[in-house]
């Protein structure tokens, strides 16, 4: 890899929001550690702390769990190679996890496709990538934009999740148990003892894998408001304006993460907005969690005089739109201004993939190439890839757009609009 690719595929993964930062990381990797899937676990993406992108064998199937169990096998700034348990099978993998400043860490596992282990190379430049990308996770989680919010609820409840994978780990459980106490070649006392340790592996599953889901999608109302309050009582520390701050009564009700993140960026820009006026003597804050939706009130005793299409104001309505919330400024000239949001606490219906929207950029490319009618050694020639690797990338298109041949994926390719590029 030239270092001007180098740098473009840098650039492009740093650019990626966090919600589709691992295709471009999968397509920057590709040549230095080829692989069939990518998953990532962190605790700076709160709605979505896993990911995963290549093989929908594999992606389908792994679990947050298992990224957990494999996680504590896995010092910080030192890559792990071995065999761990993912998508319900022990596969090779080349683990990564890093902790850069300010941020809760981050764990990604490459699904190797090869055999042979990375070289000690290959697993440094991995880890330097990751530590960048996970930087700018980080980063971009605590500064999300509407989109971002969005793409968040899109993307799935993260409770729904955990309990498919629950769901569907424990049918197995069960079914070994079953399995042990029916078996005629176990005496009573052996089925009962392998049926009793079936049953303690997976309650402690069970437990782990709820406490991790609780602690990364939810916060309780009355911790989240809390962080607000933190945040917010330092812009009044040195001025005339009283700030009151009202907190939920169900302060233990859970709150979705991102709902919790938004409606902070709802009130301390109503806030900060406010105070901009000039000739405000008291502004309260509030925020109330019903069965269905989260209530926030900011109210001043100002001039009255902010208007709706205000910057700040129209960005905030945006962002809270992107949630399929509703939010309403009520100005009264000498009276004030009142700045309500509702937001719901129940997840987004988000819109059904497309045949491509499965591919990672790389193999965009790649088929990009095939609908031009081009061999592999042209592809490998005009991408500046090997062969070896053009075979891996058509070998993976062809398995996610579920065709037979290069022709048929091409078809595919014109049918959804993807243009040739020469």
């Amino acid at each position: 890899m030239d270092a001007r690719h180098l740098l473009t595929s840098v650039f492009t993964v740093l650019s990626a929001p966090p919600g589709e930062i691992l295709a471009p990381l999968s397509r920057m990797l590709a040549d230095v550690v080829p692989h069939r899937a990518l998953a990532m676990l962190t605790g700076d993406c709160a709605r979505h702390p896993m990911r995963t992108h290549g093989q929908a064998a594999l992606t389908e199937r792994i679990t947050s769990t298992e990224l957990a169990r494999l996680g504590s096998r896995v010092d910080v700034g030192v890559p792990w190679f071995g065999t761990a348990p993912l998508a319900g099978e022990p596969r090779q993998a080349l683990a990564i996890a890093t902790t850069p400043p300010d941020t809760s860490g981050a764990l990604l596992v490459i699904v190797t496709a090869e055999a042979l282990p990375p070289s000690e190379a290959a697993r440094e430049l991995a880890r330097r990538w990751w530590d960048l990308v996970s930087l700018q996770v980080a980063e971009r989680a605590a500064n999300q934009t509407p989109s971002a919010f969005a793409s968040n609820r899109f993307v799935a409840s993260e409770r729904t999740r955990a309990i498919a994978e629950l769901t569907e780990a424990h049918s197995a459980t069960l079914t070994s148990i079953l399995g042990a106490l029916r078996s005629p070649g176990l005496d009573d006392a052996t089925a009962r003892t392998t049926a009793t340790g079936l049953a303690v592996a997976a309650l402690i599953d069970l437990r782990a894998a709820t406490d991790l889901d609780r602690s990364l999608t939810e916060e309780s109302a009355g911790a989240a408001f809390d962080r607000l309050a933190d945040k917010l009582l330092p812009l009044t520390r040195y001025s005339e304006v009283s700030l009151e701050l009202a907190g939920p009564r169900e302060r233990e009700r859970a709150v979705p993460a991102d709902v919790a993140n938004a409606a902070r960026a709802v009130v301390r820009s109503a806030v900060l907005t406010m105070l901009d006026q000039g000739g405000i003597g008291r502004i309260r804050a509030g925020w109330e969690a019903a069965d269905s939706e989260l209530r926030i009130s900011v109210r001043d005793d100002g001039p009255g005089t902010l208007a709706a299409d205000t910057f700040v104001l129209h960005r905030l309505a945006e962002l809270v739109d992107a949630l399929g919330g509703e939010l309403t400024i009520d100005a009264v000239p000498q009276w004030g201004t009142t700045v309500t949001a509702t937001l719901p606490l129940t997840p987004l219906e988000g819109p059904r993939p497309g045949p491509l929207d499965t591919l990672n950029p790389r193999e965009l490319e790649v088929l990009q190439q095939l609908a031009l009618g081009r061999r592999n050694r042209q592809i490998a020639e005009h991408l500046h890839i090997s062969e070896h690797t053009v075979k891996f990338h058509v070998a993976n298109i062809l398995e996610k757009l579920e065709v037979g041949s290069r022709t048929e994926a091409a078809a595919v390719a014109h049918t959804m609009g993807l243009a040739p590029v020469a």
